[in-house]
């Protein structure tokens, strides 16, 4: 597995803990709360320089990301 930068495995951790491991539903969440900076007051911008990409171009990094955290949790 990659190294996941420690908040964005908290992100993934407390969406999940929010919405569930539905996929699409769990991303739609994650977005919502990186919207309205949710969790520590970080948004998109701030996730993104910590590796974490909400792009749709780049989705199947992203669910291979929330995944392996899953999976380690």
């Amino acid at each position: 597995m990659q190294t996941v930068d420690p908040i964005v495995r908290d992100f993934i951790l407390f969406c999940l803990q929010r919405q569930g491991k539905g996929w699409p539903a769990l991303y739609d969440e994650m977005c919502w709360v990186a919207g309205q900076r949710l969790f520590r007051g970080l948004g998109y911008t701030d996730l993104r320089k910590r590796g974490l990409s909400f792009s749709l171009a780049n989705i199947d990094d992203t669910i291979r990301l929330v995944d392996a955290v899953a999976a380690s949790n």
